[in-house]
């Protein structure tokens, strides 16, 4: 779904980069409401776990392959406004070192697949939880449902805006059924690997996932033969918050395996988008990237030639580079919300 310099005229370019602006400035005031001190943690893990399973190419159709998008699993993990926040880190990464996605393209990146995937996984996943058992099980059901419909919202998405700015004239009909179609098979991969990492997380820390705090329902006790609602639960006990950095060294350890060892092992066949590129010509005008030179250009070390030894280097090194630049991101935002007036920590609850 990275979409490269060329597919989409310069107009258009510009205009999505300030949709893309715009819906980043207001993430960052967003997550100053979602960041605390457990999310904070968690957030540029989130980030660096998405850039490494984006390295894991499956097979969908005979030729094509897909890969986690990621704005459903971070909109669940850590909220909706930090979710944006997460991807657009990743989308960066990996166009500036990577040369993964256009430069001038990025603001077709972050708006498709930062944005309309996020939007649309975390309002369908808030509409599920609602209606559903206040159980795990719902959070993790919600959470593959979310993540299904997300990829194919974000085919949509670029069908649309390469009808308003594509630079070939080609049917849009024939672009968005092919477009729609493997996305959707994409999708199943996508809700698998969101919901197997969110049930995960549940299973091991309830309290470290945004999307299942406040579905529990207030303990009752009987008093003077009436019922009423028990008090609150007191802060997390310190050996529960110290535990926060056994879950993200975990979560590092695994990103790392992702995508220092298992990445060599991902389909090799061209993404739903490339494929759908090649076949119905919409790449005629693509431009080479402006950092095909870069060291780590194609998830390779430059002068490495062990394909194994490259690729898994160059997925460490992103791995250990996004997580650091999230980071970053989610702990400057944190101090400057515990440094406001008013701060308010949300109230902790289980599932």
């Amino acid at each position: 779904m990275h979409v490269p310099d060329g597919f989409i005229n310069a107009p258009t370019s510009a205009i999505t980069g300030v949709v893309a602006a715009g819906a980043v400035a207001a993430g960052l005031r967003g997550a100053r409401k979602e960041l605390d001190e457990r999310t904070a943690p968690l957030a540029g893990l989130v980030a660096a776990f998405i850039f490494a399973v984006q390295m894991l190419n499956f097979p969908v159709a005979a030729g094509t392959s897909g890969h986690l998008l990621g704005g459903a699993l971070a909109a669940i993990l850590v909220g909706p406004w930090t979710g944006v926040l997460c991807v657009s880190v990743v989308l960066l990464m990996q166009g500036i070192l990577f040369a993964d996605g256009g430069l001038t393209a990025l603001g077709v990146n972050i708006t498709d697949m930062a944005i309309v995937t996020t939007v649309v996984a975390y309002a369908v996943f808030r509409g599920l939880v609602k209606v559903l058992p206040r159980t795990r099980r719902s959070v993790t059901v919600a959470s593959f449902v979310a993540a299904l419909l997300s990829v194919p919202a974000a085919a949509v998405a670029f069908t649309l805006i390469y009808w308003v700015g594509g630079t070939t004239d080609v049917s849009i009909g024939k672009v968005a059924t092919a477009m729609i179609g493997v996305h959707v098979l994409i999708g199943i991969g996508e809700a698998v690997i969101t919901a197997l990492t969110v049930g995960a997380v549940i299973a091991v820390r309830p309290d470290l996932v945004y999307g299942a705090r406040g579905l529990t329902q207030r303990l009752k006790l009987r008093v003077g033969g009436e019922l009423v609602d028990a008090p609150a639960a007191g802060p997390a006990p310190v050996a529960a918050r110290r535990s926060h950095r056994k879950v993200w060294l975990t979560g590092l350890a695994v990103s790392v395996v992702l995508a220092g060892f298992v990445s060599f092992y991902a389909s090799a066949s061209p993404d739903g988008l490339e494929k759908v590129a090649a076949d119905k010509g919409i790449d005629a005008k693509a431009e080479e990237h402006a950092a095909a030179d870069s060291p780590l250009a194609d998830y390779g070390v430059k002068d490495i030639t062990d394909a194994r030894l490259s690729g898994g280097l160059a997925g460490v090194i992103g791995v250990g580079v996004t997580v650091v630049a999230g980071s970053a991101v989610f702990w400057t935002i944190r101090r400057r919300r515990t440094a406001g007036p008013a701060d308010t920590a949300p109230t902790s609850t289980s599932v």
